[in-house]
């Protein structure tokens, strides 16, 4: 890759990695559900603008139903997850946990597409698996019933996320990224917004909330599609998808830098395993599907 390519692809992974700096900000004052409803409508409408500006063809009316489905499954359900677990982990822990999505995708292939998998998969699962127990067990967050449960919504927001994967493969073709970029998004801004009404909140909103929940909408998802689709065009999926590797990277860094998190020796062990188990995985060809559709 040429150095603008590079740049592209760190500012892809700070700008992916810094999604779960800002909900751990607003979701604590405004709370998870009208953090991510703010989020997918306020990102869906700014990619609405690009493609206008742009002139690119999009057609939400012939597939409404099947972006309906693609917002739960891809945004909807585990953004919502992964804000909620923030009320209780910290930036860096979330950012890790949900880098095990290559895994759940691999496993929900095996149940849903029938995708067979090797030794070398099954060894990813179980060191991925291995990973989480270290990470969760051995972290700077106390040990207790809300951080269970919290990662248990990582967890299952990674296994979303898969089946979202697998649900795209079947349900589009010949339908532009972008487009379903935006479907899903809008999709989700739908599903939520019952939720989001009962939770709106009766106080005055700090500024850094405010300034959070822009930097989630515009900026870690709507410019990130854009220099997403900017890598898909120039350097391929394959060395596309090897930002998976580095989101949970700046996810770590900017925790320390903006939310004075601490690093222990059992969060380094538990990203080495986990990292490690996703390279196993780096050939699970869905993981780039899921990708094509959302941030971390």
């Amino acid at each position: 890759m040429k150095m603008k390519e590079i740049g592209a692809l760190f500012l892809l992974a700070a700008l992916w990695g810094a999604s779960f700096l800002f909900m751990r900000i607003s979701s604590p004052v405004i709370g998870p559900v009208l953090t991510i409803e703010l989020r997918v409508l306020l990102a869906g409408i700014v990619l609405l603008l690009y493609a206008w500006l742009f002139k690119k063809t999009t057609n939400m009316k012939e597939h409404w139903k099947e972006y309906l489905i693609l917002g739960a499954l891809n945004a909807a359900i585990p953004f919502t997850f992964i804000a909620t677990a923030t009320l209780y982990l910290n930036a860096s822990l979330a950012a890790i946990l949900n880098s095990t999505t290559p895994l759940f995708t691999a496993l929900a292939s095996m149940f849903f597409l029938k995708e067979p998998l090797n030794a070398k998969k099954w060894l990813g699962i179980a060191m991925g698996t291995l990973g989480v127990f270290v990470l969760v067990g051995w972290s700077p967050v106390p040990f207790s019933t809300q951080t269970a449960f919290a990662a248990l919504l990582s967890i299952l927001a990674a296994l979303s996320y898969g089946c979202a994967g697998i649900y795209a493969k079947k349900a589009f073709t010949g339908i532009s990224s972008l487009t379903m970029a935006i479907g899903q998004q809008l999709g989700a801004a739908v599903l939520l917004l019952p939720l989001a009404i009962i939770h709106v909140p009766t106080k005055p909103i700090p500024s850094s909330v405010v300034y959070s929940v822009i930097g989630l909408a515009v900026f870690c998802t709507s410019i990130a599609y854009l220099f997403y689709f900017y890598l898909l065009a120039n350097v391929g999926p394959t060395k596309t998808l090897s930002v998976t590797f580095l989101v949970p990277l700046f996810g770590v860094i900017w925790g320390i830098v903006f939310l004075d998190e601490k690093v222990t020796s059992g969060m380094i062990v538990g990203l080495i395993i986990i990292l490690t188990s996703i390279f196993l995985m780096s050939d699970v060809k869905i993981a780039l599907k899921r990708n094509e559709l959302s941030n971390e």
